[in-house]
């Protein structure tokens, strides 16, 4: 684990592989409620790739700074850590991280040079935006039973077949929010995404963009993806079979496949 200091933050990060391939850096977005571990089984699969796996504002080790519960600040911090560490670069994003990665995209094409999102909303109904909202009043007490029921419900709902990783994960995600404040700011972050979506500025992102789906998402389903291919000017799209919204680890070898294939041009 590294260090570096972006902006308001001090922000933890991992470094990992060879850099063989001829590919740019790549650089892991994790998702609402993980930390860069998340991405342990991506950056071991691409041990030939040069990748980065940072923690979000208030996520694992990073500080949460002066957090203001926006899209636009979660991605102006991705813009720093492209800026401080890997320069352009080919940048990854699953669920909430996905999002961030778009609007990093729309941003600053000079330094996501590449997008490659799974599992991404660029715009959340009423229902979601109440859920954000609920989750973030919640994150105020970590470790209360509601909070840890809350957790536990969610990863089950993003989980098509490791449900015997529930209880595992769980403590996973918990480990990851910590006090909660960073996770309550990601989520209020995301239920601005009602107020103000971020698919009017797709037409913006000129760079390819590959966006991938889970099979039995439910979370964010297919209509979601489908909403961000239709803005896109220069985009495929994918679909990683038998996995709910928790993808990478319902079927990590698929979503690994993915990548190398998008990653390779494929």
């Amino acid at each position: 684990m590294t260090t570096v200091s972006i902006g308001d933050l001090t922000v933890s990060y991992t470094e990992q592989g060879s850099g063989e391939s001829a590919s740019l850096p790549i650089v892991l977005v994790h998702g609402l409620g993980q930390d860069g571990g998340s991405w342990a089984h991506t950056q071991h699969d691409l041990a030939d790739h040069h990748t980065y796996a940072y923690d979000l504002r208030g996520h694992g080790s990073t500080t949460v700074g002066e957090a203001d519960g926006t899209l636009e600040q979660l991605g102006r911090d991705l813009v720093g850590f492209l800026e401080a560490v890997t320069g352009p670069a080919i940048v990854v994003g699953f669920s909430a991280g996905g999002t961030v990665v778009l609007w990093a995209a729309a941003e600053r094409p000079d330094l996501v040079s590449r997008a490659i999102v799974l599992g991404t909303s660029s715009v959340v109904g009423r229902a979601a935006a109440e859920f954000y909202t609920q989750r973030a009043g919640l994150a105020a007490d970590t470790s209360s039973d509601e909070f840890r029921s809350a957790m536990r419900e969610d990863t089950v709902a993003g989980l098509v077949s490791a449900h015997d990783r529930v209880d595992e994960l769980t403590e996973l995600r918990l480990a990851a929010v910590g006090d909660g404040a960073g996770y309550a700011n990601a989520a209020r972050a995301m239920a601005g995404v009602r107020e103000y979506p971020l698919t009017p500025r797709l037409s913006e992102i000129r760079q390819h963009v590959d966006v991938i789906a889970a099979q039995g998402d439910k979370l964010c389903p297919e209509k979601a993806a489908r909403m961000i291919v239709d803005g896109l000017t220069d985009v495929t799209y994918r679909v990683v079979p038998d996995a709910g919204h928790l993808m990478n680890v319902d079927n990590p070898d698929a979503v690994t496949a993915a990548l190398k294939a998008v990653i390779s041009g494929d």
